[in-house]
């Protein structure tokens, strides 16, 4: 007769466990989803500064069309990514081959005093540290999420219902963390 209570006591309690689980679960999903959507917003924003930048560069360093063309093609790649995989990836190249194009503008000093260009140089900065902190926030909420995937017992919940570990946003390869350097013959 007491075995009773304690069995359905202790169905209940299981249930509940299960049920607050997989809540917080789903309000870490949905984290990760909305800083990877504040992401986005500044990067669209890049995307948008970026052919006004190009087309700036372009007037003073007209033979530098291999460097506007890997600008242009890598945003193209970053504006058309389907996957948060494919997304950091894009954006690895498109941060190095701007790094390229402010290599490229740093041999012009016309340039450098253009106040255009320099406005578009520092709404790009701007835009890149709003970038960085978003991705700060999203590798944080990314990390709470794979955490709680692997750890146990939180890690039999998310196999039950699915949830994976998500990717950080990083720098990709040691190649991309080097600075460039352009050379003119």
């Amino acid at each position: 007769m007491i075995a009773i209570p304690i069995i359905l006591g202790l169905i209940v309690i299981v249930g509940l466990w299960l049920v607050l689980s997989r809540n917080s679960f789903v309000s870490i999903k949905n984290q990760v989803e909305e800083a990877f959507s504040t992401m986005d917003v500044y990067l669209k924003k890049r995307y948008d500064l970026i052919p006004n930048l190009v087309e700036t560069v372009k007037g003073y360093a007209t033979h530098e069309s291999e460097t506007f063309t890997k600008v242009t093609a890598a945003r193209t790649a970053a504006m058309n990514s389907t996957s948060i995989d494919e997304k950091i990836a894009n954006e690895n190249a498109l941060s190095g081959t701007l790094k390229s194009l402010f290599a490229v503008a740093e041999a012009y000093p016309q340039l450098q005093a253009n106040t255009n260009f320099l406005d578009l140089q520092q709404q790009l900065k701007m835009l890149e540290d709003e970038i960085a902190n978003s991705r700060k926030y999203y590798n944080a909420v990314v990390r709470t999420m794979n955490t709680k995937v692997e750890s146990f017992p939180s890690n039999l919940i998310a196999n039950m219902f699915g949830f994976k570990k998500q990717p950080f946003f990083e720098v990709g390869s040691a190649a991309e963390r080097e600075n460039v350097q352009v050379k003119f013959n």
